[in-house]
C-alpha cells in the first residue's frame, strides 16, 4: 500500500515540526527542561539536549508506519482502509507534535498548564478515536487487535474490531469525563481500569468466537 500524495505531505511536515520548533526555540530554553510529569503533579527536569529524541522519534514513527504495510504479508488489505490507517498515521504526528509543543510551553512558563489534566485527556480522546476506526480496520499483522485467534478467521477478525471499537470509543469517553473529577492516583487507577477492560474483553471473545466456531465445524 502506498499512502495518498496528500497524506504523505502531511505526515512528513508534522513528523518534521517538532525539530523545526525545537530549532526555533532552542537558544532560548532553559538549560533544564521539564520532561517527566507524575500523576501527582510531580516534574522530572532534564538537559534540554534530551528534547531532541523527541524529535527523532517522529520521523523515526513516521518512517516505521510506512514500512509496515510494505512488509506484512497481508499487505494487500490495507489498501481496504487505506484512509483510515493514513488518519491514524497522522494523528499520531500530531500526538507526538502536541507532546513538544507541551514541552517546550512547560519550559518557559512552568505550572501555567495542568499537564497531567491535559496528558489524560488527550488520552482519552485517542482511545476514543481508535475506537472509532477500529470497526474499519482489515486482517493484518500490525494494526488492530492481533491475536491467534482473529488472524486465523476474518469473522472473529471483524467481529473482535467492532467490538473493540465499542469498547474503545466509550472507554475513552469514560477517561476524558473521569479526568474532570478524578485527580491523581485515582485517576490513575480508573486509567488502569478501564484500559484492562478495553484489551481484555476484545481478546477473550476472540477465544470465545473461535471456540464457538471451532465446536461449530466439528
Amino acid at each position: 500500500m502506498k499512502m495518498s500524495k496528500s497524506g504523505l505531505i502531511i505526515t512528513w511536515v508534522l513528523a518534521l515540526a517538532p525539530a523545526v520548533l525545537i530549532a526555533i526555540v532552542w537558544s532560548s530554553l532553559p538549560d533544564m527542561i521539564p520532561m517527566h510529569w507524575g500523576m501527582g503533579g510531580t516534574v522530572r527536569y532534564d538537559t534540554k539536549v534530551n528534547i531532541w529524541w523527541l524529535a527523532v522519534l517522529s520521523p523515526v514513527l513516521a518512517a516505521l508506519f510506512m514500512l509496515l504495510p510494505k512488509v506484512d504479508p497481508r499487505r494487500k488489505n490495507y489498501e481496504k482502509f487505506r484512509g483510515v490507517y493514513e488518519a491514524f498515521v497522522i494523528f499520531m504526528m500530531l500526538f507526538m507534535l502536541g507532546i513538544v509543543g507541551l514541552v517546550i510551553s512547560e519550559s518557559f512558563n512552568p505550572g501555567w498548564l495542568q499537564v497531567d489534566f491535559w496528558v489524560m485527556a488527550v488520552c482519552g480522546l485517542l482511545f476514543a478515536f481508535l475506537g472509532n476506526m477500529m470497526p474499519k480496520f482489515k486482517s493484518n499483522y500490525f494494526v488492530g487487535i492481533r491475536t491467534a485467534w482473529t488472524l486465523s478467521n476474518t469473522e472473529i477478525w471483524n467481529k473482535t474490531h467492532r467490538l473493540g471499537g465499542f469498547f474503545w470509543f466509550y472507554g475513552g469517553l469514560a477517561v476524558f469525563v473521569l479526568n474532570f473529577f478524578l485527580r491523581g492516583t485515582a485517576m490513575f487507577v480508573a486509567l488502569m481500569v478501564i484500559v484492562a477492560v478495553l484489551v481484555l474483553v476484545p481478546v477473550v471473545m476472540s477465544y470465545v468466537w473461535h471456540r464457538q466456531l471451532s465446536d461449530s465445524q466439528q
